[in-house]
């Protein structure tokens, strides 16, 4: 029976121990550089984002009492995202605390629902002209009250019984509602006839926007946020997804207030439309072409 000596167990002692520290090697590696592009989007949150944010609710406070479209819900979205981005730096280095855990769900979760607000608006303008309590100011600003009450009772009562899942039902709530919004918008657009065309263009494009920041943003950031919260990840390229797709919803906020003013984004949307009617015309002379 052969037995292997001395000198060749060590040598595989040695090769074992070479392995496990060139793995660790890589796992710390892995680690700053992650930590590194952690950092990286912070500073981008806190010397980009925030003052860009600020400057845009100073634009929006000064010119809301000369636009025609009300503005609270969107001062309102713009206080979360300023909270949010205030929030960011101490929440990446202290990710388990219970009180930054509940001040950044509470504002995560009042954009959302200031979001759905704005869309909400925009559908009754269309489709229920009559009924303009969203847009009255004191309608609206109950509206508001309502939604930080509810934002705040529910993230407290998520936090305090341990129970994080709630967060992602609360999350997923208003999805029917944004299909709603826009698909009732566009059912409605036709009898709408003392709305201007250019009006209805900004309706479509900022309800567009909003379902698209929803689906594609904000929800697959919430839930990733709360599975790594429910299920204590350690820090993997996940928070690095995560604080991307928050940046990314911040941008669209602000891309957001282009769509209530007109501008530029008038000449584009029509642009737009203009391309899918000829687009359209172009199917329809092809199948009569091929019927005849």
């Amino acid at each position: 029976m052969y037995l292997p000596s001395i000198d060749h167990t060590d040598q595989l002692l040695c090769v074992l121990f070479d392995k496990r520290e060139s793995k660790i090697l890589l796992l710390q590696l892995n680690r700053k550089s992650q930590l590194e592009m952690q950092e990286v989007v912070i500073w981008i949150d806190v010397s980009v984002f925030l003052p860009v944010t600020i400057l845009f609710f100073c634009c929006v406070c000064c010119v809301g009492r000369s636009c025609e479209v009300p503005l609270i819900y969107y001062i309102n979205l713009l206080i979360s995202n300023l909270i949010h981005r205030c929030m960011t730096f101490f929440l990446w280095t202290k990710l388990h605390d219970r009180t930054l855990c509940f001040f950044y769900y509470l504002v995560v979760t009042t954009s959302l629902y200031f979001k759905l607000c704005i869309a909400l608006e925009r559908y009754c303008f269309i489709a229920l002209p009559l009924l303009d309590c969203f847009r009255q100011t004191n309608g609206s600003l109950l509206v508001c009250v309502l939604v930080w009450i509810f934002c705040i009772v529910s993230v407290a009562l998520a936090i305090i019984l341990h129970d994080l899942v709630r967060l992602i039902i609360y999350a997923a709530l208003p999805a029917p509602l944004f299909i709603f919004c826009l698909a009732g918008t566009l059912k409605a657009l036709p009898a709408a006839t003392s709305v201007p065309t250019e009006e209805k263009r900004r309706i479509v494009g900022t309800l567009v926007l909003l379902l698209l920041n929803y689906f594609l943003i904000n929800l697959p950031a919430v839930l990733l946020l709360t599975l790594k919260l429910e299920l204590h990840f350690p820090i993997t390229t996940i928070d690095f997804i995560i604080m991307i797709l928050f940046l990314f919803s911040s941008l669209l906020d602000l891309i957001l207030f282009v769509f209530k003013c007109k501008g530029p984004i008038d000449r584009l949307l029509a642009r737009l439309c203009c391309c899918s009617m000829e687009s359209n015309n172009t199917g329809d002379v092809t199948d009569v072409s091929t019927d005849s």
